[in-house]
């Protein structure tokens, strides 16, 4: 007997996907070194797919644009395309720390940014972002959390109060394939660890926070 859920997982990629792809047709167009950033990752690097992609890169650039931030973190490099997507609003004079755990990604990340117009300003982290993270002062104006789902909630804590008032953070990946409607089985760690998040998130009063269904799920919390 086929699989009720898995049938529900595919059938809710299915219309992700076409709803997403229709909308990034009708958004700003994707900046040559993004394509060819995209390109390669699906030509040369393991699950290409948990790249942004071009109409979530178009929105954290939006977002970043408004934001205009002197600091952005980042938490998840993968090959540097949201990288990229959020330096484009970055101040003159601002930076970018992003911290990535893969160091066979370094070459390939740090090939993109010396090719783009932000390098002397995105400064790379190799390790353990629990680690890092103590290590960074702040403060940022921008924050995007996209990495190890079992620890966006340490990921938080260690953050938040290193955050501006009016600042901004970006979680992604907080639907989780549509798996947080459900109940999850204790093994499955990283669909529980996003329904705390998530929950965590909506009851912190530090922060005011949405959800949005955008691609696998994106949530905007403003710092208060």
């Amino acid at each position: 007997m086929p699989d009720p859920k898995h049938n529900e997982h595919f059938f809710f990629e299915k219309v992700r996907d076409l709803w997403t792809g229709y909308a990034a047709e009708h958004s700003q167009e994707i900046p040559p070194l993004l394509e060819a950033l995209e390109r390669e990752t699906h030509q040369k690097v393991l699950q290409p797919r948990m790249i942004s992609g071009p109409l979530q890169g178009r929105f954290l650039s939006l977002l970043s644009h408004l934001i205009h931030p002197s600091s952005i973190l980042e938490i998840g490099t993968f090959t540097g395309y949201a990288t990229l997507c959020l330096a484009e609003g970055l101040s003159k004079s601002g930076v970018l720390h992003t911290i990535d755990c893969n160091e066979e990604l370094v070459s390939l990340q740090s090939r993109f940014f010396n090719k783009s117009p932000y390098a002397h300003q995105i400064h790379q982290h190799l390790g353990n972002a629990l680690d890092i993270l103590p290590t960074l002062e702040g403060p940022f104006d921008l924050v995007f959390i996209d990495a190890d789902k079992v620890n966006y909630s340490f990921y938080f804590d260690l953050l938040i109060d290193k955050m501006k008032p009016g600042g901004m953070l970006i979680s992604d990946n907080v639907l989780w394939s549509g798996k947080v409607l459900e109940s999850a089985a204790d093994k499955d760690e990283s669909t529980l660890a996003l329904q705390a998040y998530n929950q965590k998130l909506k009851q912190d009063s530090r922060i005011q926070s949405v959800l949005l269904p955008l691609r696998d799920g994106l949530t905007l919390s403003r710092v208060l």
